[in-house]
């Protein structure tokens, strides 16, 4: 076979091999959903604080650590395609285990746990991965007929991409079912905000999970009004 022809046909191979990567990097891009919007409520912090890192369960300088289950938590923050995204900052903030925030405008008579962080930050690696310990939050009353589930408020803002604030919620929660802005998301968010966390092997006192981040270039759909 002439040699130039031989060359052709392994260009037109590996032309074709290619496309077919590029097509089912495509179909999987396109089966994935952005992490659904959810409402940053009125409870995002409003002064800053000298302790945010990644441990809620402690304030620098005391000596005391927060009530309740203690949580850990691990994710990544990604593309809808699948690449990490290193240097995105990642903020949760939440109530307490007696479910009042630590903000002014809470209006809770629920007790404040004086040793809970309540809120905390942290930037993804290279691998775009997170972690935060933390406490299960507790459910509280929104309106004399509405109780919100237990869940943390998170919001992320990437380099390129448009910043996204979701809230996560815990698998298993009779409160979920009946939450006005959970049931606002499709069948299909819901997933994507509810996490399983299962109990620490060895340390039944710690429950463990995860929640996988997915940002969009453009804005993500499932957005809902601004409500806590």
């Amino acid at each position: 076979m002439d040699s130039r022809i031989a060359r052709r046909s392994l260009l037109v191979q590996a032309g074709t091999a290619g496309l077919g990567w590029l097509a089912a990097g495509l179909a999987r891009a396109a089966d994935v959903l952005p992490t659904p919007r959810q409402p940053e409520g009125p409870f995002y912090p409003v002064k800053d604080q000298a302790d945010k890192d990644i441990d809620l369960t402690r304030i620098a300088g005391r000596s005391g650590t927060a009530l309740g289950t203690v949580l850990l938590l691990d994710g990544t923050v990604r593309t809808l395609d699948g690449a990490p995204i290193p240097g995105a900052l990642v903020e949760i903030w939440q109530a307490c285990a007696s479910g009042r925030y630590n903000h002014p405008g809470d209006e809770n008579a629920a007790p404040l746990d004086p040793n809970f962080q309540g809120w905390g930050r942290v930037t993804t690696g290279a691998s775009g991965a997170y972690r935060f310990k933390s406490i299960k939050p507790g459910a509280y009353p929104n309106s004399p007929d509405w109780m919100r589930p237990p869940h943390i408020h998170v919001r992320v803002i990437a380099p390129g991409f448009p910043s996204l604030t979701t809230q996560l919620y815990f698998e298993g929660e009779d409160l979920n079912a009946r939450d006005h802005i959970l049931r606002r998301l499709s069948p299909a968010e819901r997933k994507l905000v509810i996490s399983a966390f299962n109990p620490v092997p060895g340390n039944p006192d710690q429950i463990a999970g995860r929640f996988d981040i997915v940002v969009a270039r453009r804005a993500a759909h499932g957005a809902t009004p601004e409500l806590d």
